[in-house]
């Protein structure tokens, strides 16, 4: 509407000009350059027009470029707000709320919800009441939505981790071939992880894992692992141990389940002392999920065993 009037006005003011000069009989020096210019009053009409036509234009332009400034402001906002609803019911423990809230926003291009949504799947694929077939679907869509958020930001750390973790999980679907195979990738994704982010302890507790894991890996495996690999993925306990304790550095008792690995790697280094003293440390850790639950009663069992061959 305001730009109607302007144009309005715009072509009044052009008219009432040239008449007013014309009946006092007095020369218009900028219509008779026109006319000089373009010939008659007809062409200068026209002129006059293309140049309304052409601020209406201008102005249309600044109007929409302020009303998509202003959307994409507003759009910003209410992701934040959604992420932090999000990590508010994530540190809640409240797993299916959070995977109820993320879903709603699935078809996003935000990275930093998308992997968020790639946990709080995995989470609830993890939890006791999860059927085996939705335990299954829930993973494939965990991978999908942490290969979209690293598509987004290649820059994300978690990005990097959350797929390296979602690749991992899918390997229990694809048997021993898929999950070695996968290896070099998974490894490549959480040393990039902790590139980006050299104090998120849980990507650094991540490598100790899969150090650990192809530490004790068994004979028939590591014969699979000489078949798809020259040089197949291997590693040591001291490695693991070695990420481990520095994951502890960063972030103290900040997992249950790394003070349960330092007990364990300990353990396999024949330390009974100081294996003893992480599974103690891992069975008082407070129990905020049902994974505290299950790290508190291996640690447990693992501590009767000492007593058992004292």
């Amino acid at each position: 509407m305001a730009l109607a009037v302007r144009l309005r006005r715009l072509l009044l003011v052009g008219r009432s000009a040239a008449g007013a000069a014309g009946s006092r009989g007095q020369r218009v020096p900028w219509r008779v350059a026109a006319s000089e210019v373009m010939g008659n009053s007809g062409t200068f009409k026209r002129s006059l027009l293309f140049s309304a036509l052409s601020y209406l234009g201008f102005e249309t332009y600044r109007v929409i470029s302020q009303a998509v400034v202003v959307h994409a402001a507003a759009k910003v906002f209410k992701i934040e707000e959604i992420l932090e609803q999000a990590d508010y019911l994530y540190e809640s423990g409240e797993t299916e709320k959070l995977y109820q809230l993320l879903t709603q926003y699935k078809e996003s291009e935000d990275a930093e919800l998308l992997w968020r949504l790639a946990r709080a799947s995995r989470d609830v694929a993890q939890l006791s009441g999860t059927s085996e077939e939705e335990k299954k679907v829930l993973v494939y869509e965990a991978l999908e939505y942490a290969k979209r958020a690293l598509e987004k930001n290649e820059a994300s750390f978690a990005a990097h981790k959350w797929y390296a973790i979602c690749i991992s999980d899918a390997g229990d679907y694809e048997g021993i071939k898929a999950k070695i195979a996968n290896a070099y990738i998974i490894k490549e994704h959480f040393e990039k992880a902790i590139e980006l982010n050299p104090k998120d302890a849980t990507s650094i507790h991540l490598m100790g894992i899969w150090c650990y894991t192809f530490a004790e890996m068994p004979w028939y495996q590591r014969r699979i692992a000489k078949v798809l690999f020259a040089a197949p993925p291997s590693a040591t306990y001291e490695e693991a141990l070695g990420y481990f304790h520095r994951a502890e550095q960063v972030d103290p008792n900040f997992y249950s389940k790394n003070l349960l690995l330092l007990g364990k790697t300990y353990l396999k280094l024949h330390n009974r002392k100081l294996a003893a003293f992480w599974l103690t440390k891992a069975k008082e850790h407070p129990a905020h999920t049902e994974e505290d639950k299950q790290v508190q009663t291996e640690a447990a069992q693992l501590l009767t065993g000492f007593s058992d061959k004292n």
